[in-house]
């Protein structure tokens, strides 16, 4: 499918070829019949693109800090990568639209196949033939819906947030500051419901244009603006002002308060500045400072909208879903005619031309289509005449146990071989075609520069969610397609070896449907969130005992972890293990324990492995503390294990301490000898050798540890499911001991 993106490092607007998105239990599959451009956000977007590195950084100046702090805490080539890999990329553009839904996940049931709908969100409802919308930023259509109008849903729900606000009655008064699309839409609903509106706008040109849509419209620089909101409310003032404008100085909120009524309202709709005298209007009038949050209660919440959950009716009247379903009410009712609206009706080929008509600004616009044409009631037809009922439900992952299969081990895919090794001496190999799940930041920051190169190793196909980042995974990391869902990628027969680095929540069914085709696994940690998918996995492993799999923890093959290894004896040790983690914010993916697990079991499982490894030994029992937290994130703890060989590990796990401290520092005690490993940057060993090791850079291991699974793969090498699955087990009884307050046996 074609997709309109922006080039972060030039802001260029062009249409590229990707895949279509995926879509989960609880979204929609949408093609897409138009798009809404939001003149005033997107071209905003662009034009902060096209600025040079010190624009951007002038203009985003928390982007700077963050990127020093990276800098210090990640070192210079991770910095590096992360910047870079952040202005190579291709943004997406657009967040309204409508369209005719194509796929329908298992737990959307106001949906089907065929029905008409309008969608929002950014990062969803892009301008693209597909779009993949979760259930509360879709709202269904009336069968006669006009799919054109229908299309500016979500600049029709910020505007009605925003009179909302205003919380104005039938015959009362409103100014409307900032006549852009989402300002004249305002006016527009607010005339719709009875309240008297007047217009402003700084340009005579979109004055004009907005007075033959029957609004009353001043320019800013009329003098009789004053006079005027006086006629129209009999002296008295506005009983509210919108700013639905955006500026760089104050005036249009100064302005506000000096037209706005005694104990009036004034809203802020628009990106505008904040800071205002309190005299002469806003203090002795009482007035009412209001922010609008976009398109209404539910914007910015995961759990509305990434998982669907409702707000209850009777306690959020109008959530961003409702504002969306009352705008198109509107529209289908006929009370708000959008047709003189609309100015531009774009083809989506062309729609980079688009955007040069709104940045240019050389003739007046207001509603700006991009038009896909195709003929939907053709293909609605098509569907209904076509479609399985059965294809409309998303992938159920496997949550109890393995699904039946033969007990007969799936042959291994690979079948090319030659010798590799030094000499005459060299083993027989196989030559291994891999593919890549997931692309994210990590993923394109940590795992994908790192992929060994060779001729054994060939990089087959690269999937996404987006398949912008799978598009972009493929041209920077020479991979041959990225034109493959991770279900066909799974699926076909191409690859030997698939690399997993999806959200958490996937793990666990991806890593089994792997093992049931035939492939090799690399998964990223955890091995999965719950104790049913634990045991459906650890099924899956007996059924698939010859097939290699490495989760993905890399601290174990950093140069100074294996060079500590080396010089440790078998005797049983000691670790002192202290994780300065740092705080994440509680609406971050990795803290939803739907989604990430929450830290220890997203995170912690790290340094439960690297004790493991550097013991030697398989923990057997855990006992962990943590203090009192009253948003049960659990992330300042400390975790005491108990191993076969009777050495014990300590692990401080903490987000309340210092950035200005190093995140990691591991001390080992053994047989009258003691190392520290700081940082991943210095190795230090306090023996009568008193030797010191420091790296140029930090390492944590992921370039070795790729190469140490494919080359498993290519020598056909066993994978050591009993750690693996151990080390699991001991992380998940960090979480049950801080519920029980006991110590958890793990055998």
């Amino acid at each position: 499918m074609q997709q309109l993106v922006q080039q972060l490092s030039t802001g260029k607007p062009m249409l590229v070829e990707t895949s279509q998105p995926l879509y989960d239990a609880k979204s929609v599959l949408v093609r897409t019949r138009y798009s809404a451009i939001s003149p005033g956000t997107e071209s905003a977007t662009v034009r902060s693109a096209r600025k040079s590195l010190i624009g951007k950084a002038l203009e985003r100046p928390q982007d700077v800090r963050a990127t020093l702090e990276l800098l210090k805490k990640q070192g210079l080539t991770q910095t590096y990568r992360a910047v870079t890999k952040r202005l190579d990329s291709d943004s997406p553009l657009g967040y309204s639209c409508s369209g005719v839904v194509v796929g329908v996940g298992n737990q959307a049931r106001e949906f089907h196949v065929g029905q008409r709908v309008a969608c929002a969100g950014v990062g969803y409802a892009n301008h693209a033939e597909y779009v993949s919308v979760p259930v509360n930023l879709c709202v269904p259509l009336e069968n006669h819906a006009q799919l054109k109008y229908a299309a500016y849903n979500t600049l029709g729900a910020i505007a009605l947030q925003g009179t909302r606000q205003a919380d104005l009655r039938l015959g009362e008064s409103c100014v409307v500051i900032g006549l852009g699309a989402i300002g004249v839409l305002t006016a527009l609903i607010l005339r719709a419901s009875g309240v008297r509106v007047l217009g402003l706008d700084v340009k005579a040109s979109t004055v004009e244009r907005v007075k033959s849509l029957g609004i009353n419209a001043f320019c800013r620089c009329d003098r009789s603006i004053e006079g005027e909101v006086a006629r129209l409310t009999d002296g008295y003032g506005a009983d509210a002002v919108i700013i639905a404008a955006s500026a760089q100085d104050e005036d249009p909120i100064q302005f506000a308060g000096r037209l706005a009524r005694q104990r009036g309202r004034v809203v802020v709709l628009g990106d505008v500045p904040t800071g205002f005298d309190r005299n002469p209007d806003y203090y002795p009038k009482e007035l009412e400072l209001r922010m609008s949050c976009s398109y209404g209660p539910g914007r910015y919440d995961p759990d509305y909208e990434e998982h669907g959950h409702d707000y209850p009716h009777a306690y959020a009247r109008w959530t961003e879903n409702r504002n969306m379903r009352a705008f198109q009410h509107l529209i289908a009712s006929g009370q708000l005619n959008l047709e003189s609206f609309t100015t531009h009706l774009v083809p989506f080929a062309k729609a980079p031309d688009a955007y040069k008509t709104i940045l240019e600004r050389k003739e007046p616009f207001l509603g700006v289509l991009l038009d896909y044409e195709w003929d939907e009631e053709a293909f609605i037809h098509e569907l209904a005449d076509q479609v399985d009922l059965a294809s409309q439900v998303a992938y159920d992952p496997p949550v109890t146990e393995a699904s039946n299969q033969n007990e007969e081990t799936p042959p291994r895919r690979g079948s090319r071989m030659f010798l590799a090794g030094s000499g005459a001496t060299g083993s027989l190999v196989r030559a291994v075609k891999y593919s890549f799940i997931g692309a994210g930041s990590y993923a394109q920051g940590s795992l994908l520069p790192n992929l060994p190169k060779g001729i054994q190793f060939t990089r087959y196909a690269v999937a996404t969610h987006s398949g912008l980042s799978a598009r972009r995974a493929k041209s920077k990391f020479k991979f041959e397609r990225c034109d493959l869902t991770p279900d066909q990628i799974l699926d076909k027969e191409e690859s030997d070896a698939v690399i997993i680095a999806t959200r958490h929540d996937s793990h666990a069914e991806y890593l089994i449907r792997a093992l049931q085709h035939g492939l090799s696994v690399f998964l990223e940690k955890p091995l999965c969130l719950a104790l049913e998918e634990y045991v459906a996995v650890a099924r899956q492993f007996e059924l698939s005992p010859n097939q290699y799999v490495m989760v993905g923890y890399n601290r174990r093959y950093s140069r100074l972890a294996t060079t500590l290894k080396e010089q440790m004896t078998t005797d049983p040790c000691v670790i002192n293990y202290r994780v300065n983690a740092g705080a994440i914010p509680r609406k971050h993916w990795s803290q939803d324990r739907l989604v990430g697990g929450g830290r220890i079991l997203g995170e912690a499982c790290h340094f439960i492995d690297l004790t493991t490894y550097l013991a030697g030994s398989l923990p057997v029992s855990v006992r962990a503390q943590a203090l009192p937290d009253p948003q049960s994130l659990n992330d300042v703890v400390v975790a005491q294990i108990r191993f076969e060989n009777r050495s014990l590990a300590t692990i401080h796990y903490l987000s309340n301490g210092s950035s200005a401290l190093e995140k990691e520092r591991i001390e080992v005690f053994q047989s009258g000898a003691s190392a520290v490993i700081e940082n991943f940057h210095t190795l230090r060993y306090y023996s009568p050798q008193g030797r010191v090791k420091r790296l140029r850079c930090r390492d944590k291991g992921q370039k070795q540890m790729l190469y140490a699974f494919l080359n498993a793969v290519s020598r056909d090498l066993p994978a050591a499911h009993e750690e693996i699955l151990r080390v699991w087990l001991a992380t998940y009884a960090v979480e049950e001991s801080l519920r029980s307050g006991r110590e958890v046996a793990l055998i």
